[in-house]
């Protein structure tokens, strides 16, 4: 890390808290801002509902700015991919203050392309895919960079890849359940929350590398705590998302089987020719003397 990353990140923070002051005063004056896309999502332990209103009421301004320029939602999406691997590349080469102000524009972005899909009424079905794989490309830079920052360690590396593990897999359950057709537990560490507490890690890291520095800490120690940030954010969505994915893919795997098994009686019954009677057992009719409607076997 550089002072550039310091100097991003106290940017940052600066732009965060001044949102933050704004959001206090609305609540004060007119209550929290309600929308109905962060009721659908529904708040977690690890993330509350005011945090995504506050986010969301933010992005209004510039939702209404990218409508009035005629911004297309599929252009920010591909955007926000951009500064996605650019994100991804600033974390291979160690600046993370830089990464956090990429990564955090990216995320945004993913709220973004919604709200101007929904207020120019072009949200459909392909541009929902190519959001959704947008999402994973943007978790795959962040956490592929970082991997190829740490690859020289194998702790760090190691928790790496766990969060890597863990956001695929929670994905992955929400797109099996919706293939099954079957309701996905709400569970913990969806992709809102990963985005924040990642993108939180690395920009928290040059403040504590700033005071690592400063207090000349011994050299073994100082990346440790210079890192210490990034560390717990790849830890904590490591831990909590494959115990999440675990949990909810039990649940979508118990649903579908009921689900199966409700179904089961009525296409057995559609399915299974009825035995002949009892009394017709001793003269069976060959296939040239078999009652109409009675196909021979």
């Amino acid at each position: 890390m550089t002072p550039l990353d310091l100097h991003a990140s106290v940017l940052l923070l600066a732009l965060l808290a001044g949102v933050a002051g704004s959001y206090a005063i609305r609540l004060a004056l007119a209550g929290p801002a309600h929308f109905a896309r962060v009721d659908a999502a529904g708040a977690s332990p690890l993330l509350g509902t005011s945090v995504m209103e506050m986010a969301y009421w933010s992005l209004q301004p510039l939702a209404r700015a990218c409508v009035w320029a005629g911004l297309s939602a599929n252009g920010i999406t591909r955007t926000s991919l951009g500064l996605g691997a650019a994100a991804g590349g600033a974390l291979a080469l160690g600046h993370l203050g830089v990464a956090a102000v990429l990564a955090t524009a990216a995320a945004l972005g993913d709220a973004l392309d919604g709200m101007v899909a929904r207020a120019t009424g072009t949200a459909n079905r392909s541009g929902a895919v190519l959001d959704a794989a947008v999402d994973r490309y943007q978790e795959l830079f962040f956490l592929g960079g970082l991997a190829l920052h740490f690859h020289a360690d194998r702790v760090k590396l190691a928790l790496t890849l766990l969060a890597l593990g863990g956001s695929f897999m929670v994905s992955y359950g929400s797109a099996k359940a919706e293939a099954l057709g079957v309701a996905a537990p709400r569970g913990a560490m969806r992709r809102a929350e990963r985005a924040a507490y990642l993108c939180g890690g690395a920009l928290l890291s040059p403040i504590a590398w700033a005071a690592a520095d400063g207090a000349q800490l011994a050299p073994w120690l100082a990346p440790w705590s210079a890192e210490a940030p990034m560390l717990a954010a790849l830890a904590l969505v490591g831990v909590v998302a494959n115990v999440s994915a675990v949990r909810r893919l039990d649940a979508i795997a118990r649903a579908a089987g009921a689900a199966g098994h409700e179904a089961s009686p009525r296409v057995v019954a559609r399915l299974t020719p009825r035995a002949p009677p009892f009394s017709s057992l001793a003269a069976q009719p060959t296939a040239r003397t078999r009652a109409p409607g009675l196909a021979p076997r």
